[in-house]
């Protein structure tokens, strides 16, 4: 049998399109595995704090026992923090809010914690404190990028499944938008220490 030259041209078209499929498929896959690995790396991070804490709360302890409101303050929100997690199948902006909101009142106590140091000149000599400080401003420091990182990645993959033709596939084989970390309301102000 003999196939004719419209067959051949109909059969290459459809050999075409399974391939560029399984490739547009196999790069939303690709777009996606990064974005999920950067939320675990921002996870990772955000851990990294919450075990620091235990270490630096007993440290500011032996020095401000007076301080005990806010120590007890940095242990209610890391606990907190910890029981709230992401999780990449199942993230809903709700979810990301807030875990976002925990984190937030994690950090703004150990904001109060750190201020404390001004107040009690032992405390700012302590060598140890002074490297659980510089361990937390570290880890800080990570967090914001990993968080940078993580919106970058999920930016390139919300870009590669809205984006026509791949929105089609994305739209046939469940690929969903993903949400981006977010500043937390009241985050463009300066905090204010008092003491």
């Amino acid at each position: 049998m003999k196939l004719s030259k419209s067959t051949i041209g109909i059969i290459a078209a459809v050999v075409i399109i399974c391939i560029w499929a399984a490739s547009a498929y196999n790069s939303m896959v690709s777009e996606q595995e990064k974005a999920t690995t950067a939320l675990a790396n921002v996870q990772s991070a955000y851990q990294r704090r919450a075990d620091l804490i235990p270490n630096l709360v007993e440290v500011v302890k032996g020095y401000a026992s007076h301080e005990k409101e806010t120590l007890e303050g940095v242990v209610a929100a890391r606990s907190k923090a910890t029981q709230v997690t992401l999780d990449p199948t199942n993230m809903t902006p709700e979810k990301m809010k807030e875990f976002q909101q925990a984190q937030g009142e994690l950090g703004a106590a150990l904001g109060r914690l750190i201020a404390i140091q001004e107040n009690y000149p032992d405390l700012k000599a302590n060598e140890n404190f002074r490297d659980l400080q510089v361990q937390l401003e570290g880890t800080e420091n990570r967090i914001n990028e990993a968080r940078n990182k993580f919106n970058g990645v999920v930016q390139q993959y919300n870009i590669v499944i809205r984006k026509f033709p791949k929105n089609l596939l994305a739209g046939m084989f469940g690929f969903e938008k993903m949400d981006k970390f977010e500043a937390e309301a009241g985050a463009e102000k300066a905090p204010q220490v008092k003491f």
